[in-house]
Protein backbone atom coordinates (compact mmCIF):
# COMPACT_ATOMS: atom_id res chain seq x y z
CA UNK A 1 0.00 0.00 0.00
CA UNK A 2 1.79 3.20 -0.77
CA UNK A 3 1.74 5.98 1.70
CA UNK A 4 -1.33 8.06 -0.48
CA UNK A 5 -3.22 5.17 -0.70
CA UNK A 6 -5.48 4.11 2.35
CA UNK A 7 -7.28 1.54 0.61
CA UNK A 8 -11.04 3.57 1.04
CA UNK A 9 -13.10 3.83 -1.43
CA UNK A 10 -13.48 7.45 -3.23
CA UNK A 11 -16.83 8.86 -2.45
CA UNK A 12 -17.76 11.16 -5.77
CA UNK A 13 -19.34 14.24 -4.93
CA UNK A 14 -19.30 17.97 -6.24
CA UNK A 15 -16.93 20.39 -5.10
CA UNK A 16 -13.58 20.75 -3.54
CA UNK A 17 -13.34 21.69 -0.04
CA UNK A 18 -10.95 24.12 1.42
CA UNK A 19 -9.59 21.24 3.47
CA UNK A 20 -8.47 19.26 0.35
CA UNK A 21 -6.87 22.41 -0.58
CA UNK A 22 -4.72 22.64 2.27
CA UNK A 23 -3.67 19.48 2.37
CA UNK A 24 -2.30 19.78 -1.43
CA UNK A 25 -0.86 23.01 -0.13
CA UNK A 26 0.74 21.01 2.51
CA UNK A 27 2.12 17.93 1.01
CA UNK A 28 4.12 20.13 -1.64
CA UNK A 29 5.62 21.75 0.91
CA UNK A 30 6.09 19.09 3.21
CA UNK A 31 6.84 16.01 1.22
CA UNK A 32 5.13 13.10 3.07
CA UNK A 33 1.69 13.27 4.65
CA UNK A 34 3.45 12.34 8.00
CA UNK A 35 5.04 16.41 7.61
CA UNK A 36 1.83 17.17 6.20
CA UNK A 37 -0.45 16.08 8.49
CA UNK A 38 1.68 17.49 11.71
CA UNK A 39 1.92 20.56 9.74
CA UNK A 40 -2.38 20.44 9.67
CA UNK A 41 -2.56 19.05 12.70
CA UNK A 42 -4.13 16.33 11.27
CA UNK A 43 -3.92 12.62 11.67
CA UNK A 44 -1.67 10.76 8.41
CA UNK A 45 -5.27 8.69 7.28
CA UNK A 46 -6.88 12.16 7.02
CA UNK A 47 -4.49 13.42 4.82
CA UNK A 48 -4.20 10.56 2.52
CA UNK A 49 -7.89 10.20 2.58
CA UNK A 50 -8.30 14.18 1.84
CA UNK A 51 -5.80 13.82 -1.24
CA UNK A 52 -7.52 10.88 -2.62
CA UNK A 53 -10.99 12.65 -2.54
CA UNK A 54 -8.86 15.88 -4.50
CA UNK A 55 -7.40 13.68 -7.28
CA UNK A 56 -10.85 12.17 -7.14
CA UNK A 57 -12.47 15.68 -7.70
CA UNK A 58 -9.78 16.59 -10.57
CA UNK A 59 -9.53 13.15 -12.06
CA UNK A 60 -5.70 12.94 -12.06
CA UNK A 61 -2.78 12.13 -9.82
CA UNK A 62 -1.15 14.96 -7.94
CA UNK A 63 1.57 13.25 -6.49
CA UNK A 64 4.48 10.29 -7.52
CA UNK A 65 6.41 8.60 -4.70
CA UNK A 66 9.75 9.08 -5.25
CA UNK A 67 12.22 7.68 -2.36
CA UNK A 68 10.26 7.90 0.15
CA UNK A 69 8.32 11.47 -0.60
CA UNK A 70 6.09 12.50 -2.47
CA UNK A 71 6.98 14.34 -5.42
CA UNK A 72 3.93 16.84 -7.01
CA UNK A 73 3.21 16.30 -10.86
CA UNK A 74 3.06 19.35 -12.96
CA UNK A 75 -0.85 19.35 -12.08
CA UNK A 76 -0.45 19.38 -8.45
CA UNK A 77 1.80 22.46 -9.04
CA UNK A 78 -0.68 24.07 -11.50
CA UNK A 79 -3.57 23.92 -8.44
CA UNK A 80 -1.08 24.55 -5.74
CA UNK A 81 0.27 27.83 -7.41
CA UNK A 82 -3.88 28.62 -8.49
CA UNK A 83 -4.94 28.01 -5.34
CA UNK A 84 -2.29 30.68 -3.54
CA UNK A 85 -4.49 33.68 -3.81
CA UNK A 86 -7.49 31.88 -1.77
CA UNK A 87 -4.72 31.58 1.01
CA UNK A 88 -3.14 35.10 0.77
CA UNK A 89 -6.65 36.54 1.23
CA UNK A 90 -7.81 34.41 4.15
CA UNK A 91 -4.19 35.00 5.80
CA UNK A 92 -5.67 38.83 5.59
CA UNK A 93 -8.80 38.51 7.04
CA UNK A 94 -7.23 36.85 9.99
CA UNK A 95 -4.59 39.53 10.38
CA UNK A 96 -7.56 42.35 10.03
CA UNK A 97 -9.17 40.48 12.84
CA UNK A 98 -6.24 40.42 14.88
CA UNK A 99 -6.04 43.87 14.26
CA UNK A 100 -9.24 44.58 15.55
CA UNK A 101 -8.39 42.99 18.81
CA UNK A 102 -5.61 44.93 19.83
CA UNK A 103 -5.73 47.73 21.76
CA UNK A 104 -4.94 51.33 21.41
CA UNK A 105 -3.37 53.94 24.12
CA UNK A 106 -2.51 57.42 23.50
CA UNK A 107 -4.47 59.75 21.68
CA UNK A 108 -7.16 60.02 19.13
CA UNK A 109 -7.63 63.44 17.32
CA UNK A 110 -10.78 63.31 14.89
CA UNK A 111 -11.92 66.18 12.66
CA UNK A 112 -14.82 66.58 10.20
CA UNK A 113 -17.18 69.34 8.84
CA UNK A 114 -20.78 69.80 10.34
CA UNK A 115 -22.59 67.49 7.95
CA UNK A 116 -20.45 64.71 8.29
CA UNK A 117 -20.03 65.35 11.96
CA UNK A 118 -23.63 65.14 12.66
CA UNK A 119 -24.77 63.25 10.33
CA UNK A 120 -22.65 60.07 10.09
CA UNK A 121 -19.30 59.93 11.93
CA UNK A 122 -20.58 60.00 15.95
CA UNK A 123 -21.49 55.66 15.87
CA UNK A 124 -18.19 55.01 14.00
CA UNK A 125 -16.51 57.40 17.38
CA UNK A 126 -18.31 56.02 19.85
CA UNK A 127 -17.96 52.09 18.97
CA UNK A 128 -14.14 53.02 18.48
CA UNK A 129 -13.99 54.41 21.90
CA UNK A 130 -15.66 52.01 23.72
CA UNK A 131 -13.55 49.01 21.82
CA UNK A 132 -10.28 51.28 23.08
CA UNK A 133 -11.18 52.15 26.07
CA UNK A 134 -7.29 53.54 27.01
CA UNK A 135 -7.42 55.69 24.37
CA UNK A 136 -7.98 59.25 24.28
CA UNK A 137 -10.14 60.89 22.02
CA UNK A 138 -11.11 64.35 20.62
CA UNK A 139 -13.71 65.09 17.74
CA UNK A 140 -13.49 68.64 16.14
CA UNK A 141 -16.06 69.88 14.12
CA UNK A 142 -14.58 72.35 11.82
CA UNK A 143 -15.34 73.85 9.05
CA UNK A 144 -13.25 72.59 5.62
CA UNK A 145 -10.28 74.95 5.20
CA UNK A 146 -9.27 74.72 9.09
CA UNK A 147 -9.86 71.31 8.36
CA UNK A 148 -6.99 70.74 6.03
CA UNK A 149 -4.67 72.94 7.87
CA UNK A 150 -5.13 71.25 11.15
CA UNK A 151 -4.37 68.06 9.04
CA UNK A 152 -1.15 69.27 7.83
CA UNK A 153 -0.25 70.71 10.70
CA UNK A 154 -0.86 67.11 12.37
CA UNK A 155 -3.28 68.64 15.22
CA UNK A 156 -5.51 65.98 14.18
CA UNK A 157 -4.51 62.79 13.44
CA UNK A 158 -7.47 61.46 10.75
CA UNK A 159 -9.94 63.90 8.98
CA UNK A 160 -13.27 62.63 6.92
CA UNK A 161 -14.64 65.60 4.28
CA UNK A 162 -16.03 65.36 0.74
CA UNK A 163 -13.94 68.51 -0.26
CA UNK A 164 -10.55 67.74 -2.24
CA UNK A 165 -7.61 70.19 -0.67
CA UNK A 166 -4.51 70.66 -2.57
CA UNK A 167 -1.79 70.64 0.02
CA UNK A 168 0.97 68.83 -0.10
CA UNK A 169 0.57 68.44 3.83
CA UNK A 170 -2.10 66.08 3.94
CA UNK A 171 -2.35 62.84 1.62
CA UNK A 172 -5.92 61.21 1.08
CA UNK A 173 -7.59 58.01 0.59
CA UNK A 174 -10.73 57.64 -1.00
CA UNK A 175 -13.63 56.31 0.91
CA UNK A 176 -16.51 56.81 -1.54
CA UNK A 177 -17.81 58.06 -4.92
CA UNK A 178 -21.13 59.63 -5.27
CA UNK A 179 -22.74 61.85 -7.21
CA UNK A 180 -24.85 65.20 -6.60
CA UNK A 181 -29.34 64.37 -6.06
CA UNK A 182 -32.01 66.54 -6.04
CA UNK A 183 -34.04 67.26 -3.07
CA UNK A 184 -37.26 68.31 -3.43
CA UNK A 185 -40.39 68.97 -1.38
CA UNK A 186 -42.72 65.92 -1.22
CA UNK A 187 -45.58 68.11 -2.65
CA UNK A 188 -42.62 69.61 -5.47
CA UNK A 189 -44.21 69.26 -9.19
CA UNK A 190 -41.04 68.01 -10.53
CA UNK A 191 -41.42 65.23 -8.12
CA UNK A 192 -42.72 63.32 -11.02
CA UNK A 193 -39.81 63.56 -13.05
CA UNK A 194 -37.46 60.05 -12.93
CA UNK A 195 -34.27 62.71 -13.52
CA UNK A 196 -34.14 65.73 -12.51
CA UNK A 197 -31.80 68.18 -15.36
CA UNK A 198 -30.78 71.74 -15.60
CA UNK A 199 -33.30 72.96 -17.59
CA UNK A 200 -35.43 72.06 -14.44
CA UNK A 201 -34.13 74.39 -12.06
CA UNK A 202 -34.76 77.72 -14.43
CA UNK A 203 -37.83 78.94 -12.74
CA UNK A 204 -37.66 77.23 -9.51
CA UNK A 205 -37.03 78.42 -5.91
CA UNK A 206 -33.23 77.44 -5.41
CA UNK A 207 -31.62 76.47 -2.07
CA UNK A 208 -27.38 77.01 -2.76
CA UNK A 209 -25.13 76.32 -0.36
CA UNK A 210 -22.93 79.10 0.33
CA UNK A 211 -20.17 79.73 -2.58
CA UNK A 212 -17.37 78.55 0.04
CA UNK A 213 -18.83 75.26 0.56
CA UNK A 214 -16.65 72.66 -1.85
CA UNK A 215 -19.56 71.44 -4.29
CA UNK A 216 -20.89 75.11 -5.07
CA UNK A 217 -18.64 75.18 -7.79
CA UNK A 218 -19.30 72.64 -9.64
CA UNK A 219 -22.90 73.07 -9.47
CA UNK A 220 -22.37 76.99 -10.54
CA UNK A 221 -20.41 75.19 -13.43
CA UNK A 222 -22.82 72.70 -14.67
CA UNK A 223 -25.96 75.06 -14.39
CA UNK A 224 -24.02 77.93 -16.37
CA UNK A 225 -22.97 75.48 -19.41
CA UNK A 226 -26.85 74.93 -19.15
CA UNK A 227 -27.29 78.62 -19.65
CA UNK A 228 -29.48 78.25 -16.04
CA UNK A 229 -29.17 80.71 -13.38
CA UNK A 230 -31.04 79.41 -10.17
CA UNK A 231 -33.31 81.37 -8.63
CA UNK A 232 -31.81 81.70 -5.27
CA UNK A 233 -33.70 82.33 -2.30
CA UNK A 234 -31.32 81.29 0.18
CA UNK A 235 -27.78 80.63 0.82
CA UNK A 236 -26.70 77.86 3.49
CA UNK A 237 -23.50 77.00 4.96
CA UNK A 238 -24.46 72.94 5.58
CA UNK A 239 -26.65 70.29 3.74
CA UNK A 240 -28.49 69.63 6.86
CA UNK A 241 -29.72 73.33 7.00
CA UNK A 242 -30.59 72.79 3.18
CA UNK A 243 -32.21 70.07 3.91
CA UNK A 244 -34.79 71.52 6.52
CA UNK A 245 -35.41 74.87 3.85
CA UNK A 246 -36.60 72.26 1.20
CA UNK A 247 -38.55 70.40 3.83
CA UNK A 248 -40.12 73.83 4.74
CA UNK A 249 -40.77 74.28 0.87
CA UNK A 250 -38.73 77.23 0.45
CA UNK A 251 -37.04 75.81 -3.16
CA UNK A 252 -35.09 72.71 -4.26
CA UNK A 253 -31.80 71.85 -4.02
CA UNK A 254 -28.47 69.70 -5.30
CA UNK A 255 -26.84 67.73 -2.81
CA UNK A 256 -23.89 65.56 -1.99
CA UNK A 257 -26.59 62.48 -0.70
CA UNK A 258 -23.52 61.44 1.48
CA UNK A 259 -24.32 61.38 4.41
CA UNK A 260 -27.82 62.50 4.35
CA UNK A 261 -29.64 60.73 1.97
CA UNK A 262 -30.81 57.52 4.61
CA UNK A 263 -31.21 60.40 6.88
CA UNK A 264 -33.90 63.18 5.19
CA UNK A 265 -37.09 61.68 6.94
CA UNK A 266 -40.77 62.78 5.34
CA UNK A 267 -41.50 65.65 3.46
CA UNK A 268 -38.17 65.75 1.03
CA UNK A 269 -38.09 63.53 -1.70
CA UNK A 270 -34.35 62.77 -4.11
CA UNK A 271 -34.05 62.32 -7.06
CA UNK A 272 -31.01 61.29 -9.33
CA UNK A 273 -29.58 64.62 -10.80
CA UNK A 274 -28.03 64.79 -14.60
CA UNK A 275 -25.40 65.37 -15.87
CA UNK A 276 -23.51 63.99 -12.79
CA UNK A 277 -21.71 65.91 -10.33
CA UNK A 278 -19.33 63.94 -8.78
CA UNK A 279 -18.45 63.96 -5.16
CA UNK A 280 -15.35 62.36 -3.68
CA UNK A 281 -15.49 61.53 0.25
CA UNK A 282 -12.06 60.90 1.61
CA UNK A 283 -10.13 60.68 4.43
CA UNK A 284 -7.40 63.14 5.13
CA UNK A 285 -3.87 62.16 7.01
CA UNK A 286 -1.01 64.36 8.14
CA UNK A 287 1.49 63.79 4.95
CA UNK A 288 4.83 64.23 7.71
CA UNK A 289 3.91 61.16 9.48
CA UNK A 290 3.26 57.12 8.26
CA UNK A 291 -0.63 56.16 9.03
CA UNK A 292 -0.88 54.91 13.06
CA UNK A 293 -2.78 51.07 13.55
CA UNK A 294 -4.97 53.38 15.66
CA UNK A 295 -5.95 55.32 12.08
CA UNK A 296 -5.38 52.03 10.16
CA UNK A 297 -8.29 49.82 11.80
CA UNK A 298 -10.48 53.50 12.52
CA UNK A 299 -10.92 53.70 8.82
CA UNK A 300 -11.30 50.11 8.49
CA UNK A 301 -14.31 50.72 10.80
CA UNK A 302 -15.85 53.41 8.78
CA UNK A 303 -14.76 51.72 5.95
CA UNK A 304 -17.27 48.64 6.46
CA UNK A 305 -20.21 50.90 8.08
CA UNK A 306 -19.89 52.76 4.58
CA UNK A 307 -19.55 50.04 2.15
CA UNK A 308 -23.10 48.56 2.41
CA UNK A 309 -24.17 48.91 -1.36
CA UNK A 310 -27.74 48.45 -2.61
CA UNK A 311 -28.04 46.55 -6.05
CA UNK A 312 -24.49 47.55 -7.16
CA UNK A 313 -25.40 51.67 -6.29
CA UNK A 314 -23.84 53.25 -3.00
CA UNK A 315 -26.81 53.03 -0.10
CA UNK A 316 -26.16 57.18 -0.28
CA UNK A 317 -27.14 57.05 -3.79
CA UNK A 318 -30.89 58.63 -4.72
CA UNK A 319 -33.14 56.04 -6.20
CA UNK A 320 -33.30 55.67 -9.88
CA UNK A 321 -36.69 56.22 -10.28
CA UNK A 322 -40.22 55.91 -9.09
CA UNK A 323 -41.93 57.17 -5.73
CA UNK A 324 -40.63 56.48 -2.33
CA UNK A 325 -43.26 55.69 0.15
CA UNK A 326 -43.05 59.76 1.69
CA UNK A 327 -44.20 60.70 -1.80
CA UNK A 328 -47.60 59.82 -1.14
CA UNK A 329 -50.40 62.54 -0.84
Amino acid sequence: MSEIDDNRPQERRSGITLRELEVLRALVEAGTTTAAARQLGLSQPAVSRALGQLEAQLGRKLFERAGGRLMPTAEALFANEEVEPIFAALSRIQDRTAARRRLHRGAFRIAAPPTIAHRFLPPFIARFGKANPELEMWFEVVSSDVLTTGVAEARFDIALTDSVPSHEGVRMELLLDTTAICALPARHRLVGKEVIRPEDLGAEPFVALTRRHSGRIAIDRVLERAGVTPAIVIETATAVSACEFVREGMGLSLLNPFPIARQMGSGIVVRPFLPEIPYRTSFLMPSSRPKSPAVADFMDLVRDGAGHRQGGRSAFQAPSAGPGPEESP
